[in-house]
Formats: C-alpha cells, sequence, structure tokens
C-alpha cells in the first residue's frame, strides 16, 4: 500500500482571477472545492491521475530540446494528458498563454505541445 494518496501541485499566482479563468475555462479543470475566505482565495481543481516526474539536468533539457527545441523550462513544469494536444494548446494560446513551440511528434510517439500559462508555469499538453 503506498503511503502516498494524493498528489497536490500548489500554484500562487499573482492575477488570481486571470488564473481561475485559465485553468477552469479554458483548459477545462474541474474545480473541487472552494476554500476562499476573508484571509485569501484559493480553489482546487481535479486534473485527473497525479505522477511526480523527477528529471536531471541532462533529460530536462533533452525533454527541452525535443518539445522547445531549446532549454526552455524552470524547475517545474506542468505536463497534462489531453485528448488533442495541438487543440488543446491553440484554445489556451486564444485565453492568454504564449506558445512556446509548436506542436511536435515525440520519439516515445507522443503528441506535445508546450505552451506558458499567464501565470508563467510551463505546460506540456500531449496526447499518446
Amino acid at each position: 500500500m503506498a503511503n502516498v494518496t494524493e498528489l497536490r501541485v500548489a500554484l500562487t499566482v499573482k492575477d488570481f482571477g486571470q488564473a481561475l479563468a485559465f485553468y477552469r475555462d479554458a483548459l477545462g479543470l474541474e474545480q473541487l472545492a472552494d476554500w476562499s475566505s476573508e484571509s485569501g482565495r484559493v480553489v482546487v481543481f481535479d486534473a485527473g491521475r497525479a505522477t511526480l516526474e523527477l528529471f536531471d539536468d541532462a533529460q530536462a533539457e533533452m525533454v527541452d530540446a525535443i518539445e522547445a527545441g531549446r532549454r526552455v523550462s524552470g524547475t517545474v513544469r506542468l505536463a497534462m494528458q489531453v485528448a488533442d494536444s495541438q487543440d488543446m494548446a491553440q484554445r489556451l494560446v486564444a485565453a492568454g498563454a504564449v506558445q512556446v513551440a509548436p506542436p511536435v511528434v515525440t520519439p516515445w510517439g507522443d503528441r506535445n505541445a508546450r505552451v506558458q500559462a499567464p501565470d508563467g508555469m510551463q505546460l506540456t499538453l500531449f496526447t499518446p
């Protein structure tokens, strides 16, 4: 039995309303809870099954080279499986994301698209 039963990624954002619209409305994450109060705002989204990937610098550089043509990601990058990565990337760009690179077919056979959310987080959108 695993000791960890859920992985949550907590993002602190400057423009909460913009981030809420981007992740909920444009990306389509289902809102599970709103724990906002007078002291601050927080919502929780369902993002499907979670995994934690650990990369060394060499592997991160290789993945960046495949997906973006150069080293662009920081310490944290979110990767999300979607039905159509190219379509989702276009939707997110229309919602304020920046296209980091055009979609590519990876050596492992996925179609990946890289965008940067308005809050600065890089997202890899992948379709097996």
